[in-house]
């Protein structure tokens, strides 16, 4: 952390600055990720999108390192937690605006939500997402599919602010997305919110395909155990789930952290897992499908903080 500033120091100073935002000091992130796994945050905090914006003016100005989440549902913390501010685009930025068949959502808002909201509206095209538990600004970032359906399919553009503390608005198309790619991966910027364009449909017939997607995620995935998701991405030609599968992985495990015995393409926290059982599993079974079948897996979950090698 920069050097004029301790921790308690800073955290002092943020409350002083901005009297209307509420700082935790050393938040536990496990609270904050569904893997449930992630030592403590310096400071933690959940502004509403207003007050993103002069917060992290404020941080860049002092150099102290920061990093913005969603829902927490794509990343590995490390057990040693997480240096500087962890922003939260979380329940204070999470409003849902529906004007005939267009939606502005901001980056905090669940994709199951955003989903729910656009059936009950008889707009359709975004069911793919109501099983997806990450938020819209995540969605965004990483370009967030399933079902045959991805982000990219139906966004307009997406408000974002800039590593040079500029908000502008920027076209999907110049956003670049591919699979569980954006620009923004090269061009780090915070995504503030997102519009969208859907189609006007029977709302039976949307919902109903909504409630088909949640009963396939409830019998296909491990749903009883705390995870990350897919741990990692699709490889070229293959499904990471089945080669993990084929060199017989199933139910691997390593501490607390187990390949699904339900579907191997998801590692579960099974029992108080740490990062560092997470890790080394993962390293394990990429090193036994390279040697299967001469693949390389590439983690889909987003590994941060302090000491990860």
């Amino acid at each position: 952390m920069h050097k004029e500033f301790s921790k308690l120091d800073l955290y002092n100073d943020l409350r002083t600055n901005f009297s209307e935002v509420e700082f935790l000091l050393d938040e536990p992130m496990k609270k904050h990720t569904t893997f449930r796994i992630g030592g403590p945050a310096d400071i933690y905090v959940e502004p509403s999108i207003s007050q993103m914006v002069p917060l992290i003016a404020y941080l860049k100005d002092n150099s102290v390192p920061f990093m913005v989440i969603g829902n927490g549902s794509n990343l590995l913390v490390s057990d040693d937690g997480i240096e500087g501010v962890v922003i939260s685009m979380g329940r204070n930025a999470s409003d849902i605006i529906i004007d005939d068949e267009i939606i502005t959502i901001e980056a905090g808002a669940m994709l199951s939500s955003v989903a729910s909201r656009a059936a009950d509206a008889g707009l359709s095209g975004l069911e793919f997402a109501s099983g997806i538990p990450g938020s819209m600004g995540g969605a965004v970032y990483m370009n967030a599919g399933a079902y045959g359906g991805e982000i990219k399919d139906v966004l307009i553009e997406a408000n974002i602010l800039t590593a040079e503390g500029e908000v502008k608005t920027i076209s999907c198309e110049d956003l670049n997305l591919s699979y569980r790619h954006s620009a923004l991966m090269e061009n780090p910027a915070v995504v503030l919110s997102a519009r969208i364009r859907l189609e006007h449909g029977d709302k039976a017939a949307i919902k109903a395909q909504i409630d088909d997607i949640r009963k396939k995620r409830i019998e296909k995935q491990p749903l009883n155990f705390p995870s990350a998701g897919s741990t990692f991405k699709r490889p070229e030609g293959y499904f990471a789930g089945k080669l993990i599968d084929d060199a017989g992985l199933r139910g691997y495990t390593v501490g607390g952290a187990q390949v699904s015995e339900k579907h191997c393409g998801f590692v579960v926290n099974k029992s108080e897992a740490t990062a560092a059982d997470v890790l080394q599993l993962m390293k394990d079974v990429d090193a036994k499908v390279y040697e299967s079948f001469g693949v390389h897996l590439t983690p889909e979950v987003r590994i941060v903080g302090r000491n990860i090698n």
